[in-house]
């Protein structure tokens, strides 16, 4: 008797790849572009003339874009589709990295890498979601959170190596042609992506919150304008923003309260893996993210090295997140996602811990434990992150939980970097390091702890059942 045999999985299984495929690069391409001016700021300061403020605003700008732009994607995408966001995200950042390549001016420069930010927000807040729309199998799932870390960690590597070889020859302008290309290729790729909401069959019923939307992106426009004007040192400009953003919340909160309209389910505020993954994306962007965007600074106006060797330096810590990512997948799914993340969270804070006591006489072999320490529990982290991210939240809103994620991971960067730009100026700069890479390594660790008390209150309430939408996957 002929046994018969399904062809569910390998109909399905072409299709998921090709769609991996296509959310792993543009999660690449986004962290190249945003990774990139930590390796050349200096370069790109002295081509536009800029001040002090307009270098500070050439490192942030792509940061804003994203920490401004990523919840509201996520929210608008949960209601349209994720391809059509995808793929406006993609022609938004092709556009940007060409007017990027032909700016010369600060202005125009900083402008096109806070649009590429927000073309970027497109791409990272819907992939996941994507990924998991062609498939729910757990495998999958474990799957597409470590490619989306090893992508993240390989560009993150690669941006500051890449423009430190441009630098070798005077060709800056030519990394944000290859970001363009990249654009158009991840463009036409969207092709082979699913139609719909991601995760969810359809698009939810409760309507779309005009008001809300608005004030929430206003609001962190304004804020996060504030964290980066601090550092540029405008504290006046920065208190009067802070103000405005500070009205703009309370506004949004009113907004929620008294309107018939909802950006957000309100219970997702009091869902303990949702608090979870948020204090982890938030306590990794202002420990570890914050403290190697800060590290080129250090290692080349403290230590005097090159672009390209500080470069080459932040890659020990951002390569070895790829890798690990990839060689402790099979591992990882065999753990709760909160076990990564309280885990990747205290092997930075041992990694960060590592990497001080540096002297202006120190060797390139002193940083490196550290580096990978930092590194190897980075990959846990984003892996950990990836999943979260998805599962937290209803399956109809796959793409929000991405955006809020990541929004809280950019923010808490912001937030951190301008901190290590205040304690770290006006003296020793090596000194300085020290106390930065301290803040950072306390900032995971209290991350950490705070990750383990909320997923453990999440394990004994009751009144703590998880959120989900009719569509969601048992």
């Amino acid at each position: 008797m002929t046994r018969p045999v399904s062809t569910a999985v390998p109909r399905r299984r072409p299709a998921y790849r090709a769609v991996l495929a296509v959310v792993a690069g543009s999660t690449f391409l986004a962290m190249l572009a945003y990774s990139g001016p930590l390796g050349n700021v200096v370069t790109l300061s002295q081509a536009f003339g800029s001040s002090r403020a307009g270098s500070t605003w050439i490192l942030a700008s792509m940061s804003v874009g994203l920490a401004v732009t990523l919840l509201a994607a996520g929210v608008v995408a949960d209601r349209i589709g994720h391809r059509r966001v995808f793929r406006l995200g993609a022609v938004v950042f092709t556009a940007a990295s060409v007017v990027s390549a032909l700016a010369g001016t600060t202005p125009v420069f900083v402008l096109a890498r806070v649009v590429a930010g927000a073309g970027a927000t497109g791409m990272i807040a819907t992939g996941l979601g994507l990924a998991g729309a062609v498939s729910a199998h757990a495998r999958h799932r474990a799957t597409t959170a470590t490619a989306w870390s090893a992508a993240m960690g390989a560009g993150i590597a690669l941006g500051p190596l890449l423009t430190g070889l441009l630098d070798l020859i005077g060709a800056w302008r030519g990394f944000y042609g290859l970001l363009a290309l990249g654009g158009l290729a991840v463009w036409a790729g969207t092709r082979r992506l699913p139609g719909g909401t991601g995760l969810g069959r359809s698009a939810p019923s409760r309507r779309f919150d005009l008001a809300g939307f608005t004030l929430l992106t206003v609001f962190l426009a304004v804020a996060v304008t504030a964290i980066v004007e601090v550092r540029a040192g405008g504290p006046v400009t920065a208190t009067v923003l802070f103000a405005v953003a500070a009205l703009l919340f309370g506004a949004l909160i009113a907004s929620q309260r008294i309107g018939t309209a909802r950006l957000v389910d309100p219970r997702l505020f009091t869902h303990r893996p949702f608090q979870a993954a948020t204090v982890a994306g938030f306590g990794t962007g202002i420990g570890v993210v914050a403290t190697m965007s800060f590290a080129c600074t250090f290692l080349v106006d403290g230590l005097g090295m090159s672009t390209l060797q500080a470069g080459a330096l932040l890659a020990a810590w951002s390569g070895t997140s790829a890798v690990a990512a990839l060689l402790l997948a099979r591992h990882t799914a065999k753990v709760s996602a909160t076990v990564q993340l309280v885990t990747g969270l205290g092997g930075v804070t041992v990694g960060l811990a590592l990497v001080t006591g540096i002297s202006a006489t120190s060797g390139i072999g002193r940083l490196m434990p550290g580096l990978i320490v930092a590194g190897l529990a980075s990959g846990l982290l984003n892996t950990g992150l990836a999943r979260q991210a998805v599962a937290t939240v209803p399956a109809d809103d796959a793409a929000m939980g991405t955006g809020a994620n990541n929004t809280a991971r950019y923010l808490g960067s912001s937030i951190g970097v301008s901190a290590a730009s205040i304690i770290a100026t006006g003296g020793d700069l090596v000194a300085g390091w020290d106390r930065v890479v301290w803040l950072g390594a306390a900032a995971s660790l209290a991350s950490a702890i705070l990750v383990t008390i909320l997923s453990r209150r999440a394990r004994t309430s009751p009144a703590a059942p998880p959120i989900r939408s009719p569509s969601s996957p048992p």
